[in-house]
């Protein structure tokens, strides 16, 4: 089971305010464009797809790109931007074995109970060489990420997630070695003040899981500081890449 039940009210919250333009996702165009190297005809997993955002995304950048976006969640898949979407999760991917090039999870290996046999089932549905690229926040890899200023009670919520040893153990068991560990920096809002606009706690995993008042408390600090701070916003999120 995931860590969040996702019905129709939290589907509705990341297809408001998890969708990035182009422009502020150029960074991880770059990163991924080094890592995949797609071609047309390229097949592509997006595994815990959520409302399918990074799925279109691919769509758009790469021509000729075959995305297929797995979601256990029937609430995600009912709102999924991408018109290629299956039922299904990191233990159960509905895909032959071998008949996809490569695969993305991006803010879902945290919902994962059993890494090693997502590793398996990768490594099962995976084309000999294919990369597995996992975006995410790692347990104790919070420094760069806004949040966790104005919300530092997820922090502890955030170090229950895996770490980046817990998953290159996992994978490892399952004959994958990590090619690398970067941090990607992403354009998160024109402003701190367009942040606090439009925060949503149920589009946002660590968010949900603090209580009320320590949600409250943060979301005054955040309202504070957008009085005065300018400047856009930019969080840095880690890119692991596993063959």
């Amino acid at each position: 089971m995931a860590r969040i039940a996702y019905n129709s009210h939290d589907a509705a919250a990341f297809e408001a305010t998890r969708h990035l333009s182009d422009q502020a996702l150029a960074g991880w165009r770059e990163a991924v464009t080094r890592h995949l190297n797609p071609q047309p005809g390229t097949r592509l997993l997006d595994l815990g797809a959520g409302t399918g955002a990074w799925a279109q995304t691919f769509t758009d950048w790469y021509d000729g790109i075959d995305v297929v976006a797995v979601e256990p969640a029937e609430a995600m898949r009912a709102r999924c931007l991408h018109p290629q979407v299956l039922a299904g999760d990191a233990a159960n991917v509905p895909l032959a074995a071998g008949s996809v090039d490569a695969a993305w999870l991006s803010t879902v290996i945290h919902h994962v109970p059993d890494l090693t046999a997502a590793a398996r089932e990768l490594r099962r549905v995976l084309r000999p060489g294919g990369p597995v690229l996992i975006r995410s926040a790692f347990a104790g890899r919070h420094h760069a990420i806004t949040l966790f200023r104005f919300f530092p009670e997820a922090i502890r919520v955030l170090n229950t997630y895996p770490s980046v040893h817990d998953v290159e153990a996992a994978f490892a068991a399952a004959g994958f070695t990590t090619i690398s560990l970067e941090q990607v920096p992403q354009t998160t809002a024109p402003s701190l003040r367009d942040v606090a606009a439009s925060m949503r706690r149920e589009a946002h995993t660590p968010l949900q899981l603090i209580t009320s008042n320590e949600y409250a408390a943060g979301l005054a600090r955040l309202h504070l500081a957008a009085q005065t701070e300018s400047g856009p916003v930019i969080d840095a999120l880690d890119l692991l890449v596993l063959r």
